[in-house]
């Protein structure tokens, strides 16, 4: 969940590799560090954001560098174990993402042999195995400190011996390489380099990558050179800029109606469902995401059962391959069910490990991916690609919409291809979805109104959020979002289950977010908010519009624009996000970037 970065050509390194380690904030900013090659090796690093450690760099004339930004594992956030980290000569340089599982077992033996460590990180002990092992080929160092590490990881190194030259390696977590004119670039993400080339290489696992200003070399676990592919990507659009608005998520929410918009072109004309060839009897569908992509699943769910009356389960993906059992008669791959593998980013550790597993079991593996070439991406049978550009904030929020929208999709798709729906239902879905985007401009017309509404419940301790069926998911990602960015304890639950537990906990100081659609489940719903009205609760309802019983049992309650209840969770999701970001606004939190998170999960 680390960035990192590195650039070795004919330009300053550092200006370079800051502005691209900026592009990777969102990974971590628990610390940030920068290895350059003066005449020997300065490393500088402090903790806190990039920011910190840039007021304090030195100038430098090198233009060899790799710099880092973490988010802590294993070691508390601090200038110690911030990255880069080096041996006692400070000879050599190394920055990593992932874990070392081994590396207690590493440094009891490294420090039975004499050599001395400075920090707590798991880290550590990589310049200092290189170092072990190093004898003037920093290639065949590497190579052999790996035959010593378990874990996952990408691995970034430099020395003092070598003026050009980084090397560097991946395993189970995301790296690619940039080719220039007399330059090279290595990132954990794409975005982070895409302003200075669309020359991109995709290392294997385990493969070393040794780059210089001139050349590229990629070897195998034998130090055999191999052939590699460079890939040419889409042209960098610049999305680094807040464009007036205060903040990251703000912009984002209200990206949203053309995220839309975009990922429907995608969807309705260039036609990606067909070349997914599911036009074979889909017995069950397994869905597996993490965090926000869990919840667009569980919206999935009732989409695709109500249009195809397939089966569908929805799991974590940190639990899915560790269920009992997933693998064998019975279980819950054993029916060869189509897998469908929601990560926004495409490199989320637990997702890419059931995707192993589903694979393994002889499933059908589709992902639904917001970036293009990615891991997943490579690691399935067929891909459906959102549009819904880079997201910056921590909180996920025109992702979600656009992944929603896949997956209804994927739905029609699905039951017109087996017949449960006929040509004209298509045409109405199509028609339907199209009309989204205006939906949910009409809701952030609306965000004067949201935000006098946050203002009222900013000093609340905990918040509930309810809803039934197919707006129940949104119940829990309404919680998320209000935990993730103000801080505010907050619960999402089926409405039905609040007498089995949660109405102990409501009183007047307890508000709770309902949302009421006109489905066949309203009149239970309304009765459910009677119910925490009689203890004392304020009652925010989220209904459509015209809806005056909803007004009346409600303290508070917010219209929705007209529309189809099996569409509201696209109108809800954008109430929920306005809501959450104003409160925490006025809570003055780190709104794009909150405390203890990272963007993109790349650790089990």
């Amino acid at each position: 969940m680390c960035g990192i970065v590195g650039y070795t050509g004919n330009k300053q390194a550092q200006p370079i590799v800051l502005e691209c380690l900026k592009k990777l904030e969102y990974r971590g900013y628990d610390s940030s560090g920068i290895a350059t090659r003066e005449e020997k090796l300065v490393i500088c690093k402090k903790e806190g954001p990039i920011a910190n450690m840039e007021s304090i760099l030195p100038k430098s004339d090198s233009t060899l560098a790799i710099a880092h930004t973490r988010w802590a594992t294993h070691g508390a956030p601090s200038e110690v174990n911030a990255h880069p980290h080096s041996n006692s000569e400070n000879t050599i340089a190394v920055v990593h993402n992932g874990t070392i599982d081994n590396y207690l077992d590493i440094k009891e033996n490294l420090e039975s042999e004499g050599y001395k460590f400075k920090s707590n990180s798991d880290s550590e002990v990589l310049p200092i195995l290189i170092t072990k092992y190093y004898s003037g080929n920093l290639v065949e160092a590497l190579n052999k400190s790996l035959d010593d590490i378990q874990g996952i990881f990408t691995i970034a190194v430099i020395h003092e011996d070598h003026p050009d030259e980084i090397v560097a390696v991946r395993n189970e977590t995301p790296l690619v390489i940039g080719i220039g004119n007399s330059e090279n670039y290595l990132a954990s993400d794409i975005y982070a380099i895409l302003k200075y080339t669309q020359q991109i290489i995709y290392p294997l696992d385990n493969q070393i990558i040794r780059l210089t200003s001139k050349s590229v070399e990629v070897f195998d676990d034998n130090l055999n050179k191999v052939d590699y592919e460079i890939e040419k990507v889409e042209k960098y659009t610049e999305v680094s800029e807040k464009g007036g608005f205060e903040h990251f998520m703000l912009k984002e929410i209200f990206e949203q109606p053309k995220a839309l918009q975009d990922s429907l072109t995608e969807l309705l004309i260039d036609s990606p469902l067909e070349k997914l060839n599911l036009n074979w009897k889909i017995g069950s569908i397994s869905v597996v995401a993490c965090g926000t992509s869990f919840h667009a699943g569980l919206v999935g769910k009732y989409v695709i059962e109500q249009l195809t009356a397939i089966p569908v389960s929805v799991s974590y993906s940190s639990e899915f391959r560790y269920a009992a059992p997933v693998q064998g008669v019975g279980g819950l791959l054993s029916s060869r069910p189509l897998v469908v593998l929601i990560s926004q980013s495409g490199e989320t550790a637990d997702t890419l490990a059931a995707a192993r597993v589903a694979r393994q079991q002889g499933c059908h593996t589709i992902a639904i991916c917001n970036v293009p070439g990615s891991r997943i991406t490579r690691e399935v049978d067929g891909v459906i690609i959102t549009k819904s550009g880079q997201e910056i904030g921590v909180a996920a929020t025109k992702t979600f919409l656009t992944q929603m929208q896949a997956l209804y999709a994927l739905g029609i798709h699905l039951g017109f291809t087996s017949g449960s729906i006929d040509y004209p239902q298509l045409k109405m879905w199509e028609s339907e979805i199209r009309k989204l985007p205006s939906k949910l401009t009409q809701v952030l017309n609306n965000s004067e109104s949201i935000k006098a509404l946050a203002a009222q419940f900013v000093n609340s301790k905990s918040v509930f959020f309810v809803g039934r069926n197919i707006n129940y998911p949104l119940a829990l990602e309404g919680a998320l979002k209000l935990k993730e960015i103000s801080y505010i304890h907050a619960e999402g639950y089926p409405a039905g289950e609040l007498k089995h537990g949660p109405l102990a906990l409501l009183s007047e100081d307890t508000p709770v977010v309902a949302i009421a659609i006109q489905d066949h489940t309203y009149s239970k719903l309304i009765s459910n908010i009677e119910e925490m009205s009689a203890r004392k609760a304020p009652v925010i309802t989220i209904a459509q519009k015209g809806d005056e019983l909803a007004k009346k049992v409600s303290d508070f309650c917010f219209e929705l624009p007209e529309i189809d209840p099996v569409l509201s969770p696209f109108p809800v999701a954008v109430f929920m996000q306005l809501l959450s970001y104003y409160i925490a606004h006025e809570l003055g939190t780190e709104i794009d970037k909150p405390r203890n998170l990272a963007k993109s999960v790349t650790v089990e």
